[in-house]
């Protein structure tokens, strides 16, 4: 470990996370990235200086000869003007995933995996712990609400006690780096990787697990790799921790675990199964299966997660912000929002080419099973956050295949012409508008306007 770190990207949620936790532990932190303005501080920068970490414009003016090690995530190109430096300066170039490595082996760690609900989760495993005494530390990738009242980004935590809880990523195939006490797999689904590419990680992932692997009972897949049934959590099967007589009540789930009745603000199956997960990985560090459950239930969620935007009861009309971004992610916030009322007009942004180009079958089908007559599902133009990509996709295959199939999409174009394809098509009562999408840090503003306009 040094104690001069320089984050290329450091607003990125990933690269922000590691770089707050290593300022918290008493290093010097400094970072830029191609969203900070010579002119104007937006938010995101503001908080990490006041976290103590100082930043520059994207420029190579922050990488200086004092400069120890030069933090990169594979978003970094070669090309780069601060890699370059870095090079010319002869300072180590380390990626992001090997540095969180490095910090999880020197204390003990929940390693949080799968293709979905890795955030939420990990989230969820840090509220328990922290309202249980343990004092936990926390890395993961998106802010937590509770966190964010203070003023902070949100995903980092400096803890007192022995525990740190971190999302570790299959994505980059980085997973394989970790060496966690207890881990967690959460799901298994062709998102970045096949599955069998996936399968691969996640055994050598459970190959280096110390003491305890999770797995979701619910699913052949994930049950593959058991390594104990009292240790898992799901709805089917006999695991460890089982969640039954799930309900959803507008935006609040009810179910039972164990025989325990737990409620939570949330919405959709899918948060009842995270909720089971974070509570059997609390379980294993020694915390009473009752104090997990009672601890879960006031947890105040996290950024982009099914938030709430705005809430109308007297006419049952609401905009929910939501970071679903694999096919399941998309599906499964549509079905929870169908929960509400009996119509949802999504908006989904493809967060890249290669993406779409992976999922876009898979996307289009699970889109058109989930949607009812009464919905629409509105496509936007691809997410570009430059470098050299090949752009060679078009939503348009998306929306060809659920028009195909008698289901209402229609493919729009720009955000502009998506806010009024989705404004005209909102009905006046009974409707949720939600937003999807991941890496366009403008979604949540995006959510915020339409939700004025309506």
């Amino acid at each position: 470990m040094y104690n001069n770190y320089f984050f290329v990207g450091v607003a990125g949620t990933g690269m922000s996370a590691i770089a707050q936790y290593l300022r918290g532990t008493g290093k010097r932190v400094s970072g830029s990235d191609r969203l900070f303005s010579k002119t104007e501080k937006g938010e995101t920068q503001i908080q990490l200086e006041r976290a103590g970490i100082e930043c520059f414009f994207q420029d190579g003016s922050g990488i200086t000869a004092e400069t120890e090690a030069v933090i990169v995530s594979t978003a970094i190109e070669e090309s780069n003007v601060e890699y370059q430096k870095a090079l010319s300066l002869n300072i180590p170039i380390i990626k992001r995933s090997k540095l969180l490595a490095e910090i999880s082996d020197s204390i003990k760690t929940i390693a949080v995996g799968g293709t979905s609900g890795k955030s939420t989760t990990t989230a969820m495993i840090f509220h328990i712990l922290q309202k249980c005494g343990k004092e936990p530390s926390l890395i993961t990738g998106a802010g937590l609400a509770s966190i964010q009242k203070q003023g902070l980004i949100g995903n980092a935590w400096n803890g007192k006690g022995e525990w740190l809880v971190i999302e570790s990523d299959e994505s980059d195939g980085s997973i394989v780096n970790y060496n966690p006490e207890i881990a967690l797999l959460l799901n298994v689904e062709r998102d970045h990787k096949e599955e069998s590419e996936l399968l691969e990680l996640f055994s050598t992932f459970k190959s280096h697990t110390k003491k305890a692997f999770i797995v979701n009972s619910n699913y052949p897949i994930t049950m593959s790799l058991n390594q104990a049934d009292a240790n898992n959590f799901g709805t089917e099967g006999n695991p460890g921790i089982k969640g039954t007589d799930f309900k959803q009540d507008g935006f609040c789930i009810k179910f039972k675990v164990n025989g325990l009745d737990c409620s939570l603000h949330a919405i959709g199956k899918h948060n009842m199964e995270n909720a089971l997960a974070a509570i059997a990985a609390s379980v294993q560090t020694g915390v009473k299966l009752e104090d997990a459950v009672k601890a879960i239930e006031d947890f105040s969620g996290i950024y982009r997660r099914a938030a709430l935007v705005k809430g109308d009861d007297k006419r049952h009309l609401y905009v929910v912000d939501d970071f679903a971004h694999n096919p399941s992610e998309v599906a499964s916030a549509i079905k929870a929002c169908q929960n509400i009322t009996s119509k949802v007009v999504a908006y989904f942004q493809p967060h890249g080419f290669g993406p779409l180009r992976f999922m876009h079958q898979e996307l289009a089908e699970m889109v058109a099973d989930t949607l009812r007559a009464s919905d629409l599902f509105v496509l936007g133009d691809v997410y570009y956050a430059g470098g050299t990509v090949n752009r060679d996709i078009s939503p348009s295959v998306v929306s060809d295949y659920i028009i195909a199939q008698g289901k209402n999409c229609i493919f729009a174009g720009d955000k502009a012409a998506c806010k009024d394809t989705i404004i005209r098509n909102v009905s006046k009562t009974d409707c949720v508008i939600l937003i999807m999408g991941a890496r366009d840090p403008n979604l949540s503003s995006y959510a915020a306007q339409i939700a004025e306009e309506i």
